[in-house]
């Protein structure tokens, strides 16, 4: 395995590289849903609706066990850091035994409930057969997901995330090819658009398998060392339950949100589903950001260089913020031909410029908000970010939300929600950190 040893050397110069390879992979990632999205509007409208509430419980269930591969990227890179080959071993072993029974279990019983969440989400009748379809298809692929997440999470531990991505893009590319098969030449229906991202999902997850099986030393993964350690699970729990709680949550408080979203008609709907898109060219690389911390932190942390964590925060805010600011001008300043990529309605891009002329301006607090959450995660902490950004981004969003479109019937009122709760969020972070950063960076739990 190439490693990249992150507690010595330029601290900016080893986020970016690290950083880089990261917001490649999701971008990567959003091409799955894109290509399924797009290959089911050939099949028709209904076939569009079934894949889109679909993809709401696939998330639900996936997220928890993709905040478990944090808890299992943290460990790893401690480990890493503090120069711990047995605990790295133990931790490979552990997360391969994750995927297998974790995977398998959550296939099983995703498969049991996706009528139950489909009808709970209010799915309309006329698609319900289509979305059970589609999503009990494509939650077969839970093992290779969640191998995939844990496998990378090691890779990066190691301070390798250029070879997960590449193995992803494998994946992506893949998925392309195969949902053209499903559709074009057997006429499978949404089923086979799920099968298609089940065999790509497949395909990433055996490369990296593949990759770790022909490792030496202690990143080798080997079947007699595959079983669940005691120590390590917990561990991984400890850090990793609080993150998969916290996705799952924020992706169903965003049916909320949606619901208000929907309830301002038909072009504002649009607008803001090309807003998201528009958006992720901003916050996809300060996610990578924060996820580069992490592991960054991690390492440091194992190793004991506290200093160089506080060096590390401060470059990755000044880095980020930079990124922020720049991103969020210039598509601000070329705002109309950028929504039309994905819109071409002029009242529609209309709707777009004015939430982006809200929400683009604060942007650069986004990162405050995640350099310090994936710091603490990498310090191991991870139950008080957990409870910081779920009061703020689920509950407190959610009561705004509720009282300023009730008094306010403008698209102004769902988007001010936005900038409002990353910056009490941020504030909280910022708060907790410095409280408590001596205690942290002295190595205590």
């Amino acid at each position: 395995m190439k490693k990249q040893d992150l507690t010595q050397g330029p601290i900016g110069r080893q986020i970016l590289l690290f950083a880089l390879p990261l917001m490649a992979s999701s971008f990567i990632q959003q091409l799955y849903n894109t290509v399924d999205l797009i290959y089911a509007g050939r099949l028709g409208t209904e076939s569009t609706a079934a894949v889109g509430a679909s993809s709401l419980v696939i998330a639900c269930i996936i997220n928890f066990f993709t905040g478990l591969s944090v808890g299992m990227s943290v460990i790893a890179s401690q480990a890493v850091g503090a120069r711990d080959g047995d605990k790295v071993r133990r931790t490979i072993g552990t997360g391969m035994a994750i995927s297998l029974i974790g995977g398998g279990a959550l296939s099983v019983i995703g498969i049991l409930i996706t009528p139950a969440m489909l009808g709970w989400i209010n799915t309309p009748k006329e698609i319900m057969t289509q979305g059970i379809s589609y999503a009990r298809c494509y939650l077969l692929s839970m093992i290779p997901i969640v191998t995939y997440n844990m496998n990378s999470g090691i890779m990066r531990a190691a301070g390798d995330s250029r070879t997960p991505m590449l193995y992803q893009l494998a994946g992506g590319l893949s998925n392309v090819v195969l949902n053209w098969v499903m559709v074009n030449v057997f006429d499978t229906g949404v089923g086979g658009i799920a099968i298609a991202s089940v065999i790509a999902q497949g395909i990433a997850a055996l490369l990296t398998v593949r990759f770790l099986a022909k490792s030496e030393g202690e990143y080798r993964l080997e079947a007699k060392n595959i079983r669940a350690d005691r120590e390590t699970m917990l561990d991984v729990l400890r850090i990793g339950a609080p993150a998969g709680v916290q996705a799952m949550v924020i992706t169903l408080s965003n049916v909320l949100v949606q619901s208000r979203i929907n309830s301002y008609g038909v072009d504002t709907v649009a607008a803001f589903a090309a807003y998201f898109k528009v958006e992720l060219i901003v916050y996809t690389p300060i996610v990578a950001f924060g996820q580069a911390m992490m592991t960054f932190t991690g390492q440091n942390y194992g190793a004991g260089n506290m200093k160089r964590i506080k060096d590390g925060v401060r470059t990755t805010i000044i880095m980020g913020a930079a990124y922020a600011v720049v991103s969020a001008g210039l598509i601000m300043l070329f705002g109309t031909p950028v929504f039309r990529v994905f819109n071409s309605d002029p009242d529609v891009i209309s709707l777009g410029l004015r939430v982006i002329h809200v929400t683009f301006p604060f942007y650069w607090i986004y990162i405050i908000l995640e350099t310090f959450a994936d710091t603490l995660r990498g310090t191991g902490r991870s139950i008080p970010p957990m409870i910081i950004i779920l009061m703020n981004i689920c509950v407190v969003r959610t009561i705004l939300l509720y009282y300023l479109t009730s008094r306010w019937h403008e698209i102004e009122a769902v988007a001010v929600t936005y900038p409002v709760t990353w910056g009490l969020t941020a504030l909280f972070l910022t708060v907790y950190w410095f409280a408590a950063r001596k205690k942290i960076l002295s190595g205590e739990h």
